[in-house]
C-alpha cells in the first residue's frame, strides 16, 4: 500500500522556513534607496512609510532589515516610480565601502582571488537570503549571486542591483582597465535594456540560470595595493567577534558557504574546510560540538536549494539533480520525497499553483 504524501511540513521544512523568516541584510548596499527616490522626484519618507519602513533606518549602513522587507520595499518603489530598473540604480551607488568590515577585509587581501574568497566566506554577515560564489573554468572566472530566499518579492530588481555592486567591487579591485566578458541575468529581458547597456558596457545575457559576472581568470592574480597581513588578522578577529555578537553559530557559517559551494561543485568536506582555513577533522569536530555533522548540513542545504530552484527557476528536474551532484533524477526524487513527502514535480506544480 502506497503511503500518502504528507501535507504537513517536516521538521526540516519548518527549520528552513524559520531561518528564511529571520534572514536579514545590512542596509549598506541598499543605503542609496532614498537618494534614488529623490532623483526620480519622490519624497523618500512618504514612499518608505507606505511599506512601514522608517527613513532613519538608512542613516546607518550597519542597520539591518529583513530580506522580505527589502523585497517588498523594492517592489513598492518600482510600482510608485514606474522605474523598471530601480534596483540597478540603487546597486550602481554601492560597492566595497558599503560592506563595512567585510569590505575592508576584502580590500586588504594580497590579490583579487583571495579578496573574492574572503567576500564569499563572509558574505552572510552582510546578507542572509542570498549567496555569492566564485568559480573558475579554464580561462574564465565567474562571480555569481544566487537568491535562496523562497518566493521573495522583486528578486529581479535585487539581482540586477547585486550585479551592479559586484561590477563595482571587481572594478575597484582590478582597476579601470578591467572589463567583464559577460553579464548574466536570471530574469527575462526587460523592455528597455539601455540603462543596463550604459552601466555595464559589456555583453548582456538574459534568461540565464544565475545572476553572474564573467571575466578573464587572469585578473584573479592581480595584486592589490592595500594588502596588509596584520590588518587582515585584526579585521578577521573583529568579524569573528561580530559573528558571535549576532548569534551566528558555526553551523550557520557552514550553511552559508555550502549554499554557494553546492551549486559550483566544490562542496566536499575537504573543500569547505579549506575555505575556513582548517582541516576536515577540525571541521568535523567543530560541527559535532553543535550536535550536527557535515553530511547532515549538506542534505539540509540540498533540500533548501532544490526548493528554491523548483519554485523560482525554469530548470528541468534532470538539470537540478545534476547541479546538486545526484547520480540521476531518480536519486534526487527519492531524496526529495524523503525530505518533503512528495516528488519534485508535484512540489513544483503545487507551489506554482499557489503562487
Amino acid at each position: 500500500m502506497r503511503s500518502k504524501e504528507r501535507d504537513c511540513p517536516s521538521a526540516q521544512q519548518r527549520a528552513i522556513a524559520r531561518r528564511q523568516r529571520e534572514n536579514t541584510l545590512r542596509i549598506g548596499t541598499s543605503q542609496a534607496i532614498p537618494a534614488v527616490l529623490r532623483s526620480l522626484g519622490f519624497d523618500p519618507a512618504e514612499v518608505l512609510s507606505e511599506v512601514g519602513v522608517d527613513l532613519k533606518v538608512f542613516d546607518d549602513a550597519s542597520n539591518r532589515i529583513s530580506f522580505a522587507t527589502r523585497g517588498r520595499l523594492t517592489a513598492h518603489c518600482v510600482a510608485v516610480t514606474g522605474c523598471k530598473h530601480f534596483g540597478l540604480l540603487v546597486g550602481q551607488r554601492a560597492g566595497l565601502n558599503s560592506l563595512g568590515l567585510v569590505g575592508l577585509l576584502v580590500r586588504s587581501s594580497p590579490n583579487v582571488e583571495t579578496a573574492l574568497q574572503s567576500l564569499v566566506r563572509n558574505f552572510y554577515l552582510h546578507l542572509q537570503g542570498a549567496v555569492v560564489a566564485l568559480t573558475v573554468d579554464a580561462d574564465k572566472a565567474t562571480l555569481r549571486f544566487d537568491i535562496y530566499q523562497a518566493r521573495a518579492e522583486a528578486n529581479d530588481q535585487v539581482g540586477a542591483g547585486a550585479l551592479a555592486v559586484i561590477f563595482n567591487i571587481l572594478r575597484d579591485l582590478c582597476g579601470l582597465t578591467w572589463k567583464p566578458e559577460e553579464i548574466c541575468f536570471a530574469q527575462r529581458r526587460p523592455e528597455d535594456v539601455e540603462p543596463f547597456r550604459q552601466f555595464f558596457r559589456a555583453p548582456l545575457r538574459f534568461d540565464a540560470e544565475h545572476h553572474a559576472v564573467v571575466f578573464p581568470a587572469y585578473w584573479l592574480q592581480n595584486k592589490l595595493p592595500d594588502t596588509s597581513p596584520e590588518l587582515r588578522r585584526l579585521l578577521q578577529t573583529q568579524i569573528d567577534a561580530l559573528t558571535v555578537r549576532h548569534g551566528d553559530d558555526f553551523p550557520e557559517q557552514v550553511r552559508s558557504v555550502l549554499r554557494g559551494a553546492l551549486v559550483t561543485g566544490h562542496a566536499s568536506a575537504d573543500q569547505v574546510a579549506a575555505l575556513f582555513s582548517m582541516t576536515r577533522r577540525t571541521l568535523t569536530r567543530r560541527l559535532s560540538a553543535f550536535d550536527t555533522g557535515f553530511q547532515e548540513l549538506v542534505d539540509e542545504i540540498r533540500f533548501e536549494v532544490a526548493r528554491q530552484m523548483l519554485e523560482d527557476s525554469r530548470m528541468e528536474i534532470l538539470e537540478i539533480s545534476a547541479l546538486l551532484d545526484y547520480a540521476g533524477p531518480n536519486a534526487f526524487t527519492r531524496a526529495f520525497r524523503r525530505w518533503s513527502g512528495t516528488t519534485p514535480a508535484k512540489w513544483r506544480t503545487k507551489t506554482k499553483g499557489n503562487g
